[in-house]
């Protein structure tokens, strides 16, 4: 197992080291979300490269032989697996693993650019396993703040692989966002959008259509489930994701300096200050 320590200072490079992890650190203005897994991929041995962030565990030990079986098809790039919310987790954080990460199993195709959406480009590094030498073939970005994995999933799925979805392979995996915080997060998911999951006009479509489903839906279940004096938060919750979403996705259009406050990530936007054309 190979880690790649950004600067932690809770032990965790330690503790890694003693349960026999490799562990090579990188300064934390070095981080990148695409570059650092690509540094972990070359570090590691084996011909399958598995992913997954200090922030999430596995719910059971099924969870690595769950995560590969799809790997014996040969025409299947890569595997994701479920996330489930921390116990505790918000109801409007609950709400989003379940609608992005549901328990039906499903098979991701694109036969065109066209068909590049959130949808079919879903994919998550939080727990993914791929074939050392695709990954070898087509590394993850490094020129983008976020969502090198979605970006990742359109060059494979163009290339004429699948992508499967595996819910039985499940980690526990949220964050306790505030409204600012996701504001952030969203801005800079929007920034990366042209080229993960909003690369042509009917992927905004797409996008819209789901924005939608999932906002009825959400307030749906949390009135059914009980969590009604969580509705008022999450409408500001999620205009505010919604908002850096949009306000990301026309990133260009900013000033630099403008970036580095809105992102949750400014260092990338001082070191690369516009994202290239794809």
């Amino acid at each position: 197992m190979v880690v790649i320590d950004s600067a932690s200072s809770d032990g965790s490079d330690a503790l890694a080291r003693e349960l026999g992890a490799r562990v090579h650190g990188i300064a934390a203005e070095d981080f990148d979300h695409g570059a650092s897994r690509n540094l972990g991929a070359e570090l590691a041995h084996g011909e399958t490269l598995v992913f997954t962030s200090q922030d999430a565990y596995p719910v059971d030990e099924r969870w690595l032989a769950k995560l590969t079986e799809p790997l014996a098809d040969g025409g299947v790039a890569g595997v994701y697996g479920r996330q489930i919310a921390h116990h505790g987790a918000r109801p409007p954080e609950v709400y989003f693993l379940d609608f992005l990460y549901g328990p039906d199993r499903r098979v991701q195709r694109a036969a065109g650019p066209k068909q590049l959406s959130m949808e079919t480009t879903l994919f998550s590094n939080v727990t993914s396993a791929m074939p050392r030498e695709l990954l070898l073939r087509f590394p993850f970005a490094d020129d983008l703040v976020m969502s090198e994995d979605q970006e990742w999933a359109a060059r494979v799925l163009l290339a004429g692989y699948r992508i499967v979805y595996e819910p039985e392979a499940v980690v526990r995996h949220s964050h306790p966002y505030t409204i600012r915080a996701a504001f952030k997060r969203f801005f800079d998911s929007g920034a990366s959008a042209e080229r993960a999951f909003m690369p042509v006009p009917e992927s905004a479509r797409v996008l819209r259509r789901s924005a939608l489903r999932y906002g009825r839906g959400e307030l749906a279940w949390l009135w059914r489930h009980g969590h009604r004096r969580w509705i008022p938060y999450a409408i500001v919750y999620e205009l505010a994701k919604f908002a850096g979403l949009q306000l990301g996705a026309r990133h260009r259009r900013l000033p630099v300096g403008l970036k580095r406050r809105l992102s949750a990530h400014p260092r990338f936007w001082s070191r690369k200050p516009t994202l290239p054309h794809g």
